[in-house]
């Protein structure tokens, strides 16, 4: 019975110091959400599309002369 009691302490006092930390999460100015966000967005996800693909051209163009030894 104890173990239990120590259980519902523990999540009581953590839930009592986080109320904030949620409260804010919700919170729609600790998103900072922009008109410039989808801009954000789209210039930090850019690379990581565009950089495979020129990777992939590159290793194309620079083994597409070679021939196979098999």
């Amino acid at each position: 019975m104890s173990n239990l009691v120590v259980k519902l302490f523990t999540v009581f006092i953590f839930m009592s110091l986080s109320g904030n930390a949620f409260a804010a999460t919700d919170s729609y100015r600790w998103l900072h959400v922009t008109i410039e966000t989808p801009w954000a967005i789209f210039i930090f996800l850019l690379p990581m599309v565009l950089l495979p693909a020129i990777l992939m051209a590159f290793l194309y163009w620079k083994y597409s002369g070679k021939k196979k030894t098999s």
